[in-house]
């Protein structure tokens, strides 16, 4: 009889716990987003700082991302690299939380909709469009922190911070201010997102394809997530460079009495140029590489951490 319940008691230790599902499961991917985002943007805000000084003034901040740094220094000292760090990691917190979860959401959403085999052999039509709807709520939470953070580089001495900066912006300019630019970040963000996420699980897959995911330590997966989030974080860079450099634009200052949104949006195109759109890009490179990388890493080993094992994967 001892020998019996010892056996039982072997057994219940060694059944597996169960899946998360639910508000449970994409809890968990929200905030394992909203951590993998707003600490990698938070981490590189001098580089976003150059860059945006770069678009917003390119014959002043004319030598490239490390004579840019250079200038940043020299000119406001270097507190000045980390102008805008509070609407950076606040805003994109709030946006890691939707893209993230909400990718995971509208994932299994389209599985539920289309059926598995269905959805596995049209993967990257899955993949684009949850990426993309993911993104869409992505941007409301973080288009007002975003004007902030841009208004906050393109002019050191508006205000202290991201309190500060963005009660002036509201009294002032009103709650539409906020998002004079929501058009040209859903224009940028929402295809960076569809390149970064369909780029990153392509890559994944070729890699496991070659080297099985089960047979790999967590180490390696991390490997994986970082060098599949570099490529991803390439492409999206690309993708998305023109209407960064319009966004940067449009925030810089306020538009004239009566003149719209897509007025001014269509004025600083014509005045950009081709050329003009990708004023910035190898800072932008260097920057949206490395933070998809590491937010891919991080996000895969909190996933594990939290428990966050519960969706399901379509990859071949």
């Amino acid at each position: 009889m001892a020998s019996s319940a010892t056996e039982a008691g072997k057994v219940e230790l060694a059944a597996p716990k169960a899946q998360l599902s639910g508000l449970q499961l994409y809890s968990r991917f929200a905030l394992a987003g909203a951590v993998c985002c707003s600490v990698t943007h938070g981490a590189l805000t001098p580089v976003d700082v150059v860059k945006t000084r770069i678009q917003l003034d390119p014959v002043t901040y004319n030598n490239g991302m490390i004579g840019g740094f250079k200038k940043v220094v020299q000119n406001e000292g270097a507190a000045a690299l980390l102008t805008g760090v509070g609407p950076t990691f606040a805003g994109y917190f709030l946006q890691g939380a939707f893209k993230f979860g909400g990718y995971e959401f509208f994932k299994q959403q389209s599985i539920n909709l289309l059926g598995y085999e269905t959805a596995s052999n049209y993967r990257t039509g899955v993949y684009l469009a949850s990426s993309a709807a993911a993104e869409f709520f992505a941007d409301i939470a973080l288009c007002p922190l975003e004007a902030t953070r841009i208004r906050l580089v393109s002019e050191p001495t508006y205000a202290s911070g991201l309190i500060s900066g963005f009660g002036k912006m509201l009294t002032t300019e009103g709650v539409g201010a906020f998002y004079a630019g929501f058009g040209p970040i859903l224009f940028k963000q929402i295809p960076y997102t569809m390149a970064k996420f369909v780029v990153y699980e392509k890559v994944a897959e070729a890699i496991y394809r070659v080297f099985p995911k089960k047979n790999m330590s967590d180490g390696l997966q991390t490997t994986v997530n970082l060098g599949s989030g570099l490529a991803a974080g390439f492409a999206a860079a690309i993708v998305s460079q023109p209407a960064d450099t319009m966004l940067s634009k449009i925030n810089k200052t306020k538009g004239l009495p009566g003149e719209s949104t897509t007025s001014r949006l269509i004025k600083i195109a014509k005045e950009l140029g081709f050329k003009g759109s990708y004023t910035g890009i190898g800072a932008r490179l260097f920057m949206v590489g490395s933070l998809t990388a590491f937010q891919f890493a991080i996000y895969g080993d909190l996933k594990k951490m939290l428990g966050a094992t519960g969706g399901v994967e379509i990859s071949k």
